[in-house]
């Protein structure tokens, strides 16, 4: 991938908030909208989420999931060259005090500050996404494969 299409997916998952996050519910897929933050060096993503979410629910029966991130939809003529990336992986929960629990709530926290009332409440949970592989759309003709490796990689630019 040429280094400009690298940048462009480091921007994509750095600026952008929302993620459609895919789930088997009853062995079929559902997608819901989620907020997330990814870590500094893309080894994870993050998500608070309410354990009375059907989402949630998901999540505790399967472990695997996706996230769908792309770029706002501009009004150009073809949304077809939209950039997005869709990350496959496997989701688990943080409790408090585990390792990395902090870290990743100040992480959120951060970038969602009206989110703080969230973590007292006992129904929602930091959950941990870990990327397994996923493919990257820069637009028409420019799709590629990803691994977690090559995520860690882009991290770096």
């Amino acid at each position: 991938m040429e280094i400009e299409l690298q940048r462009k997916l480091a921007q994509l998952l750095r600026e952008n908030r929302i993620s459609a996050l895919g789930t088997l519910r009853n062995g079929a897929p559902s997608v819901s909208m989620v907020a997330y933050v990814v870590a500094e060096d893309f080894s994870a993503f993050y998500l608070v989420v309410s354990h009375l979410a059907q989402h949630t629910q998901d999540m505790e029966k399967d472990k695997h999931v996706s996230l769908m991130i792309t770029e706002p939809d501009d009004g150009r003529e073809d949304p077809q060259t939209l950039a997005r990336v869709t990350i496959r992986g496997n989701a688990e929960v943080l409790p408090i005090g585990v390792p990395g629990y902090m870290p990743a709530r100040d992480l959120y926290m951060a970038r969602f500050p009206r989110s703080e009332p969230l973590f007292e409440f006992e129904d929602f949970g930091l959950w941990r996404v870990l990327p397994k592989g996923g493919r990257f759309v820069a637009g028409f003709a420019k799709a590629f494969n990803l691994t977690a490796d090559f995520l860690l990689e882009t991290a770096k630019i």
